[in-house]
C-alpha cells in the first residue's frame, strides 16, 4: 500500500472505533427508564403534593418545596421523617436508604397526602 492508502485506511478504522464507542455509551432511552439523577422534587402547591406519588431508587434524596402562601409540613405516617413548618419557598429534604413505601401528609392540613416508593 502507498502512504495515502495507509492513511485513509487508518482514518476509517479510527472513525469506526469512535462510532462503536459512542454507540456503546449511549443506549436508547425509553419512556419507562428512570431519570439519570436518583433525586426527586415534590412541589407543595394549591394544598397538594405534586406529584402525589414519586418512585425513586434506594439512596435518592427527595426535596419538597412549599410554593403555597400557606405554611405546610411533610410528615411520614410511620415516623420516618418529619419537617418543621415550611413557609413559602422553603424546602425540606430526606434521603431514603431503605426500599419500601413511605406515605406522608401535612400535619397542618391532614387531607394533603403523598407517597414515596423506594425501589
Amino acid at each position: 500500500m502507498t502512504g495515502k492508502h495507509v492513511w485513509v485506511g487508518s482514518f476509517v478504522a479510527v472513525v469506526v472505533i469512535a462510532i462503536a464507542l459512542l454507540s456503546a455509551g449511549s443506549p436508547n432511552a425509553s419512556a419507562s427508564d428512570q431519570p439519570s439523577s436518583p433525586n426527586a422534587d415534590v412541589k407543595i402547591d394549591n394544598f397538594s403534593f405534586g406529584p402525589q406519588t414519586v418512585t425513586v431508587p434506594v439512596g435518592a434524596t427527595v426535596t419538597w418545596t412549599n410554593r403555597d402562601d400557606t405554611p405546610h409540613t411533610v410528615v411520614s405516617t410511620e415516623g420516618v421523617f418529619k419537617s418543621k413548618v415550611r413557609d413559602t419557598d422553603e424546602k425540606f429534604s430526606y434521603t431514603f436508604t431503605k426500599a419500601g413505601k413511605y406515605p406522608y401528609y401535612c400535619s397542618v392540613h391532614p387531607k394533603m397526602t403523598g407517597q414515596i416508593i423506594v425501589q
